[in-house]
């Protein structure tokens, strides 16, 4: 399984996100650049400028016409796939953390940070994905975090639901309509923040990952924590894999933490755990740095992680990966059969 080598960002990866089809690879990193990638061959598609500073989060919408990028100049743009051309800013007080498009693509999430005196909040707007048309400059809805600020956040299935998790270490549900809390719960180690929270292919489920060194897999309609996938090294990043029964998780050591002597025990590692047993199952090395970011092809043919080390790695998976069947599995057919 070699990898291809993006070398695309002059500093540390943000956020790598993949359209729909798995197709092409959106990245982001803290040198206000975003990139666009084919995901077979890893050629660049094109580079969107426009930021002034860090870009922490990109997501796409579902027909991969226009992409959304939050950024530490306080805004968030919209931005035409094909053409590069910047569609629309909102300006907002303070950072934009993560954005996300729901399902149909009609409304956008934003997380804002919390800072010199304004409180967190995840914001909504209305998107409309034709570039001719001319966009909505107010904010339909905002949820004020004033317990916990929010670290990321997502549109659940039917957009019935935003999730969100905190820097406490527990996960919110919101009602996707009017911003009502309806749960908060103290799913991670308190005072560990989640660090990641992304979605199984028809949004029922998530998976989050956090400093405590966990990630768990958590049921969007009551949050219950249905499966935990314990690590040696806090986490900045969980995906689920589509076709096959994995999530894969990244992470390491700051490399603030990592000295000379102990560069070996960064752990910069994608690891794979069976979703089901939860034990892990393989490991992927190669980065220079913690893993700051991974993703899973929606076609469940590969992956890619960012690191650090300003570098995305794409994963095409192999026979290997399809044949294998993990243990527990192989007695299941046994039986059957």
């Amino acid at each position: 399984m070699r990898p291809i080598l993006l070398a695309g960002h002059e500093r540390a990866l943000t956020q790598i996100k993949f359209n729909r089809d798995g197709d092409i690879i959106f990245s982001t990193a803290k040198d206000q650049h975003i990139c666009a990638w084919f995901s077979h061959n890893g050629e660049r598609m094109g580079t969107y400028h426009g930021h002034q500073g860090a870009i922490w989060t990109v997501d796409v919408d579902p027909t991969s016409t226009v992409i959304a990028s939050g950024s530490a100049d306080n805004t968030i743009k919209l931005w035409e796939v094909q053409t590069g051309k910047c569609l629309m800013t909102w300006d907002f007080p303070t950072a934009v953390k993560r954005v996300e498009f729901s399902e149909d693509g009609t409304k956008l999430l934003g997380v804002t940070e919390k800072r010199m005196g304004h409180l967190g909040t995840i914001v909504v707007l209305d998107v409309n994905c034709d570039p001719a048309a001319e966009q909505n400059p107010e904010k339909v809805l905002t949820i004020v975090c004033d317990e916990s600020k929010a670290t990321v956040a997502g549109w659940s299935y039917l957009s019935k639901y935003i999730i969100a998790g905190h820097e406490d270490g527990s996960v919110s549900q919101y009602d996707g309509k009017n911003g009502d809390l309806i749960y908060n719960i103290p799913v991670h180690e308190l005072g560990c923040q989640v660090t990641d929270l992304q979605w199984s292919p028809d949004r029922t489920y998530l998976i989050t990952a956090s400093k405590d060194k966990t990630a768990k897999l958590i049921s969007a309609r009551d949050l219950e924590v249905l499966k935990t996938y314990p690590s040696d090294t806090p986490l900045n990043s969980a995906a689920i894999t589509p076709k096959k029964d994995y999530v894969i998780l990244g992470g390491g050591q700051a490399a603030m933490d990592v000295t000379t002597t102990s560069a070996r025990q960064g752990k910069f590692e994608a690891r794979f755990y069976h979703k089901v047993f939860e034990e892990e199952v393989g490991r992927v090395r190669g980065h220079f740095g913690p893993l700051n970011t991974v993703a899973a092809d929606p076609t469940g043919k590969g992956y890619a992680s960012g690191g650090e080390d300003g570098y995305v790695r794409v994963h095409h998976f192999d026979k290997a990966y399809f044949d294998f069947l993990y243990e527990a599995e192989r007695e299941q057919l046994n039986k059957q059969s």
